[in-house]
């Protein structure tokens, strides 16, 4: 009950304190009669008139800027985003359209005025309206030939050796174009080589300010970054061309917030450096051409320069380190499909850059939401509105993730809003924009470490015995890994050793079958001879069998009344049969008896001749 009370007393205390500023009627003491003079490089700002923090209904911010500076903590500034915007001249296309110029700019007030186009007045759709805002400064480079014409070198020098001077103190900043594509974005940060742009300006500015500033007690770093976000996707633009493309992942620590991992971060030692590094990354960037522009930059770059200054007195024997980073970034234009007729890998391109900047533009509104700001006053609200209040989206696309501390943060910011000067309604989208982002406060703190004589040795000290520390765990690897080896070794030669032990028992394993094949062999040849014999004989008994066979199925009967002749008698006495005994007195028994006798012996000398076949095969094939 207390704590509900407690909160509404101070919602409304805030709310009252908001009227009060609003109607000028409470007067607040300045910076420099709470905090004193703080010596800055930074011209007086005072005489210089600014409307980013002016009061409005829709904002309910307070009149006076110095109110929440008290409340920072120290070595801390608290400001609202710088905003300006800049005009281009007509293209060719509308020239010979003779599009009217529908922008008027005061140089004194900084009002820009949008005026509506004259086809309103035939057109049966709603008219336009006439719309002013107020910017920091507006810049009008439209035409030339007009007094108050604002060239690169005035752009230049309204807010970037401003911002020059804030990293040379230690802050960090960022600067980046916004606009519809083909508005002069790339045209006001990189210019040409006639009309450089705001990053080779300040490019050179940073390296004549080291060269004048130098000095034995000063020591200047500078490295160079450059990356491009294509498709929501990181792409390091020193590098070369890969195919497929090499893609970088994104990190975040609480030591170095939002980074990029492995990306190219070169040291540089003068001005040439960096343009060297500035072509090989433009020639990697990712542009097209469409019906709205001819070198339509399809993705957004981001070109950081990081400064580090070691400074070392003397005569307190102390260091102190500033470290400030500069992102320069060249954002994409926001387009419509029905006016660059894009298609394919072009509309898809185009999709993911309105996605990226439609996501910036919510992030901007949730910064620049008075509510917001209202409860990062109060500490009195419970914790579970305070995240609600808190609540950015900034993870909802690549771009507003890198850009976390440069818009939100601990980071002097910058916009520059392009607007082209015959588009009514992208250049109330552009302004409406700006108008937005001019509301956001960023409180940016000087990034600085000093160091005393004593801090200093006791941190070498700590230096050294951790190098100690390290260089006896190293010792003990290397010997741990030397013993390691060295068992390896061994192992390794008595594996050897086995192997070439059996390499020789296999060699003289292969000689003796070597040798018993080569025995075998000769004593094949030999029983070879021996064998074709041995054939020719059982051919010949084979053929002796089948006749005796013959003979013994068909005997030859003779007739009874049978007389041999002479001649017969003859063959007969030759033959041998009949000489002991005759024709009537033979012996049928004992012929058989002889018969059958010498059929078993044809069946052993069978069996022998299969048992010979059986040993030597290589024989009977070859015969």
């Amino acid at each position: 009950m207390y704590r509900n009370l407690q909160w509404r007393f101070d919602e409304l205390y805030i709310d009252l304190l908001d009227d009060f500023l609003e109607r000028g009627q409470l007067l607040l003491p300045s910076v420099d009669d709470m905090m004193g003079t703080r010596a800055s490089t930074t011209p007086d700002m005072r005489s210089y008139h600014t409307t980013a923090s002016a009061p409005s209904l829709r904002s309910r911010t307070p009149a006076l800027e110095d109110t929440e500076r008290p409340m920072t903590p120290g070595g801390s500034d608290a400001g609202n985003v710088k905003v300006v915007v800049r005009v281009r001249k007509f293209l060719r296309r509308e020239l010979d359209k003779r599009s009217p110029c529908l922008i008027r700019m005061n140089a004194e007030t900084q009002e820009t005025q949008l005026y509506p186009p004259p086809q309103d007045a035939q057109s049966n759709r709603r008219p336009h309206e006439e719309k002013s805002f107020t910017f920091d400064r507006s810049f009008w480079s439209h035409n030339d030939t007009d007094p108050h014409f604002a060239g690169q070198s005035e752009v230049y020098a309204s807010f970037g050796e401003e911002f020059l001077d804030h990293n040379f103190d230690g802050y960090h900043t960022c600067i980046f174009a916004y606009g519809q594509t083909g508005s002069g974005k790339s045209y006001t940060m990189m210019g040409t080589l006639d009309q450089p742009g705001l990053i080779p300006r300040t490019c050179r500015g940073l390296f004549e300010r080291i060269e004048a500033e130098q000095n034995s007690a000063i020591t200047y770093n500078v490295h160079v970054s450059y990356f491009e976000i294509y498709n929501e996707h990181v792409k390091d633009l020193l590098t070369p061309r890969t195919t497929p493309p090499t893609y970088l992942k994104i990190r975040e620590s609480k030591s170095d917030g939002v980074y990029v991992q492995n990306l190219t971060d070169e040291p540089v030692r003068c001005y040439e450096d960096i343009e060297r590094l500035m072509k090989v990354g433009d020639m990697n960037r990712t542009t097209a051409s469409t019906k709205m522009n001819d070198t339509s930059s399809r993705s957004h770059a981001v070109f950081t320069l990081t400064l580090k200054q070691i400074q070392h007195d003397i005569a307190t024997d102390s260091t102190i380190e500033r470290l400030a980073r500069m992102r320069l970034v060249d954002l994409a234009g926001s387009e419509r499909a029905n006016r660059t007729e894009a298609t394919g890998q072009r509309l898809r391109e185009g999709g993911n850059i309105n996605q990226s900047l439609t996501t910036l533009g919510r992030v901007i509104a949730a910064l620049a939401d008075p509510k917001r700001q209202k409860a990062n006053r109060m500490s009195a609200l419970p914790n579970q509105q305070r995240r609600r209040a808190e609540v950015v989206p900034y993870r909802d696309s690549v771009l507003t993730w890198l850009l976390k501390d440069s818009l939100g943060g601990n980071s002097k910011t910058a916009m520059v809003a392009c607007i082209s000067p015959g588009d009514y309604e992208e250049t109330l989208s552009t302004l409406r924009y700006a108008d937005q982002a001019k509301r956001i406060c960023t409180k940016a703190h000087v990034n600085q470490d000093a160091v005393s004589a004593a801090e200093r040795d006791a941190k070498i000290m700590e230096m050294q015995e951790t190098i100690k520390a390290l260089q006896l765990s190293v010792n003990a690897a290397a010997v741990r890994k030397r013993d390691e080896v060295d068992r390896a070794r061994d192992e390794l030669e008595d594996y050897q050793r086995q192997v070439t032990k059996m390499q020789r028992a296999m060699e003289e394993s292969r000689a003796v079958s070597d040798v018993k094949i080569r025995a075998l062999t000769l004593e094949v040849d030999e029983l070879r001879p021996a064998n074709a014999a041995l054939q020719v004989e059982i051919e010949a008994l084979r053929r002796h069998l089948s006749l005796a066979v013959g003979e013994l199925r068909n005997p030859i009967v003779l007739p009874e009344n049978y007389e041999a002749t002479d001649d017969e008698a003859d063959e007969g006495s030759d033959s041998g049969v009949g000489d002991s005994v005759d024709g009537d007195c033979f012996d049928h028994g004992g012929w058989q008896e002889d018969v059958d006798d010498l059929m078993r012996e044809l069946g052993m000398f069978k069996r022998k001749v299969m048992d010979d076949r059986e040993r030597f095969p290589h024989g009977e094939v070859e015969g």
